[in-house]
């Protein structure tokens, strides 16, 4: 008699059965919480449209653009924001709005402010928004641009010589090499001064070959194939070459200053100045300004005279033309002045020249910050004098005991507050000590002659 087969237990049945039961529910809660997860994603899409990603190499996304993204800002600088848009775009200049097309992206936007002083509330404030918005329809496009765009805001401190380079046109090299080295580029400009264009129009075809757009000065719809917004700073004054792919320095953006501004006159005025065996020192002069004035002047211009150099008197004016200054600056062969924006023009000078600068009491860093960095980068014979507290007015003011005097760097522990700013850039003049003075005037002669003899 045949042995019957058994049947699988019933509880094996059961077991699988139930472990059938677990998976299916697993799956389930897995395509619950996926379909959850996108969902959230694109209600805060939809309720948050302000796009903010940081990227910590932005110079990687200028050369590949990201198809999925087409605006990424950057702002982890405490200086400044960068955007950039990886799209076609429309720019509307009565608005300052960049529009970018897009049927696959939910709608959102973006603002920026294209000034690198992020870091200063009051002045930003004085800046104007671009906001950049993505939809599924943009303004018609009337002026059609093969190239992308750079946009900055000329605003805030613009107009200050020391402020147009340190806000504007350094950060504008720095920026130009770090995102858009050796690419053709249109500028456009917000919050422009009504002559700033023209004042700096050499200086900025240097840069582009391209018509610069300001806006406020035209009203059509301009396209660009992509576009960045804002400007790079690595500091006061600074262009830090380690930063910078192509390792620019300050001695390259020299050469695009000597390029825009080295004309035939200047080698006329070259040749008949140095005919004369004598170095010459430009005496940069603050007579007419707030503050800081030499006031015994005209004996310090006797004093340089009686040391050897043959001396100019230099106070430019807002219009003053920076051919004729460049050519002043580049044919001498020393820079001897007081703590202020007219020291930028050292920037016009050659490299190994002589540059002295006048350190009033109280600005002790804001001296070193704004041209000591320019002097090194620039390979200066480089100098600052100090000066004593008997040579400042202040203590006519204040008294020698104040704290305004004998401890300049406790009172500014607090801050470079606008009280205290004032105090050290505004109500101090100085009266230089002649026989201090002199030992300083006689190195800058050494080294000022050895220039001359080696270079003309």
């Amino acid at each position: 008699m045949r042995t019957p087969v058994r049947r699988p237990m019933r509880k094996t049945r059961v077991l699988v059965a139930l472990a059938a039961s677990c998976l299916c529910f697993i799956v389930f809660h897995i395509c619950i919480s996926s379909t959850t997860r996108i969902l959230n994603r694109a209600e805060f899409s939809a309720e948050t449209p302000e796009i903010t990603r940081d990227i910590l190499d932005i110079s990687k996304q200028s050369h590949h653009p990201s198809k999925e993204i087409p605006i990424i800002c950057d702002r982890t600088s405490k200086h400044y924001d960068l955007c950039s848009i990886n799209s076609p775009t429309v720019l509307d200049p009565t608005t300052s709005t960049f529009f970018i097309m897009s049927s696959t992206q939910l709608p959102s936007m973006a603002t920026i402010r294209p000034y690198p002083r992020k870091f200063e509330d009051f002045i930003m404030s004085r800046i104007k928004d671009f906001t950049l918005t993505v939809g599924p329809r943009i303004p018609l496009c009337k002026v059609q641009h093969n190239a992308p765009a750079l946009v900055f805001a000329a605003g805030g401190y613009t107009g200050n010589f020391w402020h147009d380079f340190n806000d504007g046109f350094i950060p504008l090299f720095i920026t130009i090499n770090t995102l858009l080295p050796d690419q053709d580029f249109v500028i456009v400009v917000s919050d422009a001064p009504k002559l700033w264009v023209s004042k700096y129009a050499d200086l900025l075809h240097i840069f582009t070959k391209h018509p610069i757009i300001t806006l406020g000065n035209v009203t059509t719809t301009h396209c660009f194939p992509s576009a960045k917004l804002g400007l790079i700073t690595h500091g006061f004054m600074t262009i830090n070459q380690t930063l910078i792919p192509n390792s620019k320095t300050f001695l390259h953006f020299r050469e695009l200053l000597d390029n825009a501004y080295n004309r035939r006159s200047q080698a006329r005025l070259l040749l008949s100045q140095l005919k004369k065996p004598r170095p010459r020192l430009v005496l940069a002069s603050r007579s007419h300004a707030t503050g800081r004035r030499i006031m015994n002047q005209a004996q310090v211009v006797r004093l340089i005279k009686k040391v050897g150099f043959d001396v100019v008197v230099f106070e430019p004016k807002a219009n003053t033309s920076l051919h004729e200054s460049y050519a002043l600056l580049n044919s001498s062969h020393a820079l001897v002045g007081i703590h202020g924006a007219a020291l930028t023009h050292s920037l016009f000078l050659r490299p190994g020249s002589v540059f002295v600068q006048v350190v009033p009491i109280g600005v002790d860093w804001v001296a070193k910050a704004c041209f000591g960095t320019v002097a090194k980068g620039l390979d200066l014979e480089y100098f600052e004098y100090k000066i004593g507290v008997e040579e400042s007015s202040l203590v006519d003011k204040y008294g020698n005991d104040s704290l305004v005097v004998k401890d300049p760097s406790g009172l500014q522990k607090m801050g470079w507050r606008a009280e205290v700013m004032d105090i050290y850039l505004k109500e101090q003049n100085v009266k230089l000590d002649l026989v201090m003075f002199k030992g300083y005037l006689k190195q800058a002669y050494k080294k000022a002659k050895k220039f001359m003899e080696n270079n003309g």
